[in-house]
């Protein structure tokens, strides 16, 4: 986005990190101040939404504001308490809605650190850093919790009750699952219901593929499919899952952070698949990253080990140390794995394969789950 000049003031363009197609028709459906001070918003999948910030001019106090696609949910104006004055959604035009946010004179944000981003094709969030949550009133119209891609705790988009995504078993966009065997929880781990909380990180999405290697096999496809899978069997041994991201949409690495640490989440598993040049096919493996020692050894050890059992012929890489950003910020054991490369002859045919995929999945989780144990 870029910069805007509208008479003496200038509107500093908020970054959108989740990339739509094409703007067109849409709506906000629900949107709320959570109890964590951030803003949630629900609309029609796939719109591209355009965040703004204002400093106060003399008497009155910065505002921030959405720009949606489509017809308002309704025109109103709501009074707020604390550092929250106003929240308004108006129409300035016949095919906008917007949502402004208008704070108490004297409230400081960092426009440097708003950020709009896409945890679901139909869902956004807005951390209002610089203000103390309990500083901000808990507001919202409309139903955060509706399908798809419901909210789950405070912060992250979850696979709805039962495990599904997408109302069926056989994902058949690009990349998904079209797995025959059926996932099967025999064998995993016991561990007591309702006790433990994980969130899991697919790596990359939406505009970001992230690595691409024979036969257009991408990353993203990768990791995401194996994600809800792994999130699917950790629901069924009662643990609760949290998902930094459920579809194509590309998530900044620092709110995937951020919605880690304030999760109260007691392990993090970022998801990835590696690449060299496709000069180099030669090269295969698996390796599971960990940034301190202690539990997060433990649990990358643990996922590797698993992984390892259902990958004969791929070099074992191990369990070594590794500064990634998601793993080195989080403040939960935290572990990246690398599940093989998508320009190895050996693991790129794996990788592709729908029913490899399964076991990867099955392999994450029973590594998570005797980590837990």
């Amino acid at each position: 986005m870029g910069i805007r000049s509208t008479g003496l003031r200038c509107l500093l363009a908020v970054a959108v990190v989740l990339s739509a197609t094409a703007a067109r028709a849409g709506a906000l459906s629900a949107w709320a101040i959570s109890r964590d001070g951030a803003l949630e918003l629900r609309t029609s999948p796939g719109v591209r939404l355009q965040a703004y910030f204002e400093e106060g001019a003399a008497g009155r106090g910065p505002r921030v504001w959405v720009d949606i696609p489509g017809a308002p949910l309704r025109t109103r104006s709501l009074r707020a308490t604390g550092a929250l004055q106003e929240v308004r959604i108006g129409k300035p035009d016949p095919y906008t809605t917007r949502l402004v946010l208008e704070f108490q004179p004297g409230t400081r944000l960092d426009p440097r650190q708003l950020r709009l981003v896409g945890t679901a094709r139909d869902r956004w969030r807005m951390e209002l850093r610089g203000v103390p949550a309990r500083r901000i009133a808990q507001l919202g119209e409309g139903d955060m919790d509706a399908s798809p891609g419901a909210w789950s705790g405070r912060t992250a988009a979850r696979l709805p009750a039962g495990g599904r995504y997408g109302g069926s078993d056989d994902w058949s966009s690009r990349g998904r699952s079209t797995a025959r065997t059926p996932l099967s929880t025999q064998g995993l781990p016991v561990v007591p219901r309702g006790r433990f909380r994980v969130v899991i990180d697919p790596g990359h999405g939406g505009p970001d593929p992230g690595a691409v290697g024979i036969g257009g096999l991408r990353e993203t496809d990768v990791v995401l499919d194996v994600g809800l899978q792994v999130a699917r069997l950790l629901q069924s041994r009662g643990v609760q899952v949290l998902m930094t991201r459920t579809s194509e949409v590309d998530v900044d690495l620092p709110p995937r952070v951020s919605l880690a640490n304030s999760s109260g989440a007691h392990v993090f598993v970022s998801l990835h698949a590696n690449a060299l040049s496709m000069d180099r096919p030669d090269v295969n493996g698996v390796e599971t990253f960990y940034f301190s020692g202690g539990r997060s050894f433990e649990l990358a050890r643990s996922i590797q080990e698993q992984i390892m059992a259902i990958s004969p012929g791929t070099p074992d890489r191990g369990a070594r140390p590794g500064r990634f950003y998601v793993i080195r910020r989080t403040v939960m054991p935290s572990v990246l794995t690398e599940m093989g490369f998508v320009t190895g002859e050996i693991d790129a045919p794996r990788l592709a394969d729908p029913e490899f995929r399964r076991r990867l999945a099955q392999a994450v989780a029973n590594g998570i789950l005797s980590y837990l144990q």
